[in-house]
């Protein structure tokens, strides 16, 4: 299998904003955001759907939402960290975990044709490390 974007972001060949990590799971900003803070957290074992992963991993990736979500809303002040797990855009499983205020903040579209805002991001990722 080929490696996906995150495999590779997970042995350094592509660059993230980085909020988490531990041996099993990597926590980074999505880099075209629904709201600031919108952040994935992957297991670092490539496997494409979240229901596939083994039970060490599936625990340490949903230990680490638990953790990442609690972080946004403490930093961000939001009120809500909306949960998402798609899977059909990477074949990597992950979770996104959206800080919003207001439902259409978490329904809002992501703008995959913006330029992403590296200088904004890395600002947000150090505000959120763990």
């Amino acid at each position: 299998m080929e490696d996906s974007i995150f495999t590779k972001i997970v042995k350094g060949e592509i660059p993230c904003h980085k909020v988490y990590e531990d041996d099993l799971v990597l926590a980074f900003l999505d880099i075209h955001p629904v709201a600031p803070g919108h952040t994935l957290v992957i297991p670092k074992k490539q496997i494409e759907f979240v229901w596939d992963l083994p039970h060490e991993d599936y625990t340490a990736v949903m230990a680490a939402v638990n953790k990442v979500a609690l972080r946004l809303r403490e930093v961000l002040g939001t009120k809500y960290v909306g949960e998402r797990i798609v899977g059909v855009d990477v074949p990597h499983a992950h979770v996104q975990l959206i800080p919003f205020n207001k439902v259409a903040e978490f329904e809002a579209s992501q703008d995959m044709d913006a330029e992403p805002d590296h200088v904004k991001l890395a600002e947000i990722a150090k505000k959120l490390a763990l």
